[in-house]
Formats: C-alpha cells, structure tokens, sequence
C-alpha cells in the first residue's frame, strides 16, 4: 500500500541558520548596517551571519523583484530566494572585486536560480504531459483527464518519483531524471549520454510504462 506523502519541502535539505533567519528582517550588528558590500562579501566568506543579514536587509528587496520577473508566484519566489541566499552563503568566496561590484554577482546569481526554477517547472509540465500520454495509450490505461484542483504539489511529487525512480533500470532511470529534473528535451539528453535520440525516446517510453503500474495508486493526485 502507498504511504501518504510528506509534507512538502522547499528545499531539498535544512537550511542553516544564516539563511533561516533572513524569515524574519531584523536589526543588523557590529557595524555591518555601514559596511561596503565589498566588506560584507568578505565577512560573509569568513562565516559571519551578521554580514549575510545586512547584505539581504540591503539587496534583497532588489534580488526578490528579480525572481518575481521570472517567477511569477510569489510563494515560489520566496522559495528560489532562500536558495540564491543559501547560494549566496557557500559561494561567497568565488566573489572576485576585479570582476564587479558584488551586487552585479548576487543579481547574476539570482537570476540564474530563477531561470533554473522556471525550466525546472516547465519539465515537470512536460513530463507530467508525457506521462499521462503514455498511461493514455497503454492498455486499460486512464481515460479521465488530470484535475488541476488536485494536482501534487510540485516538491512532493518530484520526492515520490525520485523514491519509484530508485526501482527503474539504470539507463532509464538516468533518462528520466534528466529531463525531469534538470529539464532537458530530449535531444539534450541524447547528447548529454551521448547516445541516439531514438534510444533516449525508448528509454524514457519504457521508464514511464513501469511508473505507470506503481504510480497508478496515486494516479489521480499527478
């Protein structure tokens, strides 16, 4: 019998605490409220949370308009500023002064991660597409179409797919993760693996027809 699913999650692991806290704004410390966004990137590459703080009270308002012109539902735009601060946290000694300023870098960042998301979203449409296709077609498949007002939220899905992926055949499995987890079309993929598009076609035909018989319990939520 299938388990009921996990609450979803934005991320795929806990935040820390640095990036935890940026919730809620508050008074920034240790003179970093004054501080040059060069001094800030360096505090912040020597693990000061009080420096990430004051670079978000500053930016961030800057780096959410950023994601909302891309990502245009502010729930998930939130989500994708957690990761570019997260991003922000464990990258911050790749900044280099030479380059630019570092705002140019955090909006760089920024944009890439709302970029990521979007395509991240589009794939899933695409898969999701496929995959109701493809039971469609299959003997007894579903003939009911899906129902948006019952539709997985999108974190929750990709978790239990990637559990049911887990059973799949390695080359099929990889196929599937690729396109539906990174986004690629399939010639992407079939460049990425270095094999034929038809061969990619097949594998991700025959990875769909063995998540069919194992998703069907959860068949209507997809």
């Amino acid at each position: 019998m299938v388990q009921a699913l996990p609450p979803m999650v934005p991320t795929a692991c806990p935040l820390p605490s640095p990036v935890k806290f940026m919730m809620t704004p508050t008074l920034t410390h240790d003179g970093f409220s004054s501080a040059t966004d060069e001094a800030l990137m360096g505090a912040i590459t020597d693990r000061n949370e009080n420096a990430l703080e004051a670079l978000y009270q500053r930016h961030g308002e800057t780096l959410r308009s950023i994601i909302e012109s891309v990502i245009h539902e502010q729930a998930e735009a939130e989500d994708v500023l957690q990761e570019t601060l997260l991003q922000i946290w464990k990258q911050a000694q790749n900044y280099a002064p030479r380059v630019g300023k570092p705002l140019g870098w955090l909006t760089t960042i920024t944009r890439r991660r709302a970029i990521d998301r979007l395509r991240r979203r589009q794939a899933y449409v695409r898969v999701k597409d496929r995959y109701q296709e493809q039971i469609n077609e299959l003997p007894g498949g579903a003939s009911t179409t899906v129902d948006g007002d019952e539709e997985m939220e999108r974190a929750d899905l990709r978790c239990y797919l990637r559990e049911q992926m887990s059973a799949l055949p390695e080359f099929q499995r990889q196929a599937l993760e690729l396109s539906f987890f990174r986004g690629m079309s399939h010639r992407e993929i079939a460049a990425s693996t270095k094999n034929p598009l038809g061969t990619v076609k097949t594998r991700l035909e025959l990875g769909l027809q063995k998540l069919h018989a194992w998703l069907k319990p959860v068949q209507h939520k997809i």
